[in-house]
């Protein structure tokens, strides 16, 4: 079986164990793994390996593929259960890392921790202009309500907060502290709103100019889902239009910066000038424990998920 991403030591070991033989190549390319692929029954991918379906039509012994984190987008998942090949992801591993992530940027923002330090570094020290908002009574909105969607609800929780909590894929999830909603009631009522979503068709710009146009208490916005859930030229222009008042982004369309062309260098630059903003490079999830928690369930799932099948390679 093959690792494609960096991997905690006990994910290689672990598969030893279940008796595979483990080429781990953390750097290798679309093109070199598929040259390699015909005999490998399992896959390890992290956010660079696209599983199309070309790849798994070469991938001739596949069993399984398991995904180092959460979202599956980056795998024809459909395709590959129609062939016999099973999907792992593990996002109970890095709940917990991007739930105390978005808090942190969250606070951040609302008290202008970042901005205010960037000031002191040019030698400005503005104590009324920097003046904070506090978290405790806001109504946060959480859209997603899944491993970090609620991961992130229960951190809230000592902070006296109203959370509305809206998921198109499940109900019943509501109790004396989580209210369920529908994404216009997220809209009209919440000054912190927070996406958790996978990146699908349903999802895929998501927050664009009409989901702006819609709010209605100019609510900062948190992302630490997947860059393309939120038009980045609609947000700076809700941004300039007084629509939110801040963003804390730790995912972006485009995370090759330097691939980045004229437009997009241009809404970087108004993003990163803005003193309501927050920018991490997609690191929410990637603490030091989570990256040995994403390995130890996924190792938990692939070993359960293959009990009696007599591994090749």
């Amino acid at each position: 079986m093959i690792i494609t991403g960096q991997s905690h030591p006990l994910l290689a070991e672990g598969l030893r164990t279940l008796n595979y033989r483990v080429i781990d190549v953390p750097n290798i390319t679309q093109e070199e793994l598929e040259l390699i692929i015909a005999d490998a029954v399992g896959l390890i991918i992290t956010t660079r390996i696209a599983v199309d379906r070309a790849l798994l039509q070469k991938a001739h012994q596949l069993k399984w593929i398991g995904r180092l984190g959460s979202g599956m987008e980056l795998v024809d998942t459909a395709y590959a259960q129609e062939n016999g090949v099973s999907c792992y992801s593990s996002p109970e591993g890095n709940r917990l890392s991007v739930a105390e992530h978005a808090l942190g940027m969250l606070l951040t923002a609302l008290h202008r921790i970042s901005w205010s330090y960037r000031e002191i570094q040019q030698g400005l020290w503005k104590r009324n202009e920097n003046r904070g908002v506090e978290l405790s009574g806001q109504c946060v909105g959480i859209i997603g309500y899944g491993n970090t969607g609620s991961e992130f609800a229960r951190l809230l929780a000592p902070f006296g907060v109203t959370v509305l909590a809206c998921d198109i894929n499940k109900s019943g999830f509501g109790n004396s502290y989580i209210q369920e909603a529908s994404l216009a009631e997220v809209m009209a009522r919440c000054q912190v709103i927070s996406f958790h979503v996978p990146l699908d068709a349903t999802t895929k710009g998501m927050a664009d100019a009409a989901f702006f146009d819609s709010l209605q208490r100019a609510p900062l916005l948190i992302n630490t889902s997947r860059g393309e859930v939120v038009d980045l030229k609609a947000l700076v222009q809700a941004l300039e239009k007084g629509q939110l008042s801040g963003a804390v982004l730790d995912v972006l369309p485009n995370e090759n910066l330097a691939s980045y062309q004229p437009d997009e260098n241009q809404l970087l630059q108004q993003l990163i000038q803005h003193p309501g903003v927050v920018l991490t490079p997609h690191i929410a999830g990637y603490s030091h424990a989570s990256f040995e928690r994403m390995s130890q369930v996924l190792l938990n799932k692939i070993r359960s998920g293959t009990q009696g099948q007599r591994p090749a390679l």
